[in-house]
């Protein structure tokens, strides 16, 4: 893989301990296994977050390899749940939504219901509920 381009042998890899092979990064065996897709998404993030990559393949490489073992770190000192890379762990999480005042009303009905109504609104006590409910 030496002879290919940064772009090329990144194409090529595709398991977690490949990218930590390639990119010289050492690591223990049983923390990849638990964590080789959060590992890869963080490398993920991480490059994504970088603000201007290097047009020069080695300069890039390095910051690779840097992000790499920044991602496989964040995961030798804590675990998947706290890290909460993928989105499934965001949705347990409190939500907060905003409901202005002004979207809030009360539909009060137009007239009282009929004795024995049921207070649908069907003029011709087709609904039945008046029926039901004195049986």
């Amino acid at each position: 893989m030496d002879e290919l381009t940064l772009d090329e042998a990144l194409e090529e890899l595709s398991a977690a301990e490949d990218f930590l092979e390639y990119f010289g990064v050492a690591y223990e065996p049983s923390v990849v296994h638990v964590n080789r897709l959060h590992i890869l998404q963080r490398f993920h993030d991480y490059m994504a977050q970088a603000s201007e990559l290097p047009k020069d393949d080695a300069m890039r490489r390095e910051l690779f390899a840097g992000l790499l073992k920044q991602a496989y770190e964040d995961f030798v000192h804590s675990d998947a749940l706290t890290e909460k890379v993928f989105k499934v762990f965001h949705m347990h999480e409190p939500q907060t939504a905003f409901v202005p005042l002004t979207a809030i009303g009360v539909a009060l009905p137009s007239a009282a219901p009929a004795a024995g109504g049921c207070g649908c609104g069907s003029s011709s006590g087709s609904c039945g509920s008046s029926s039901i409910a004195s049986h």
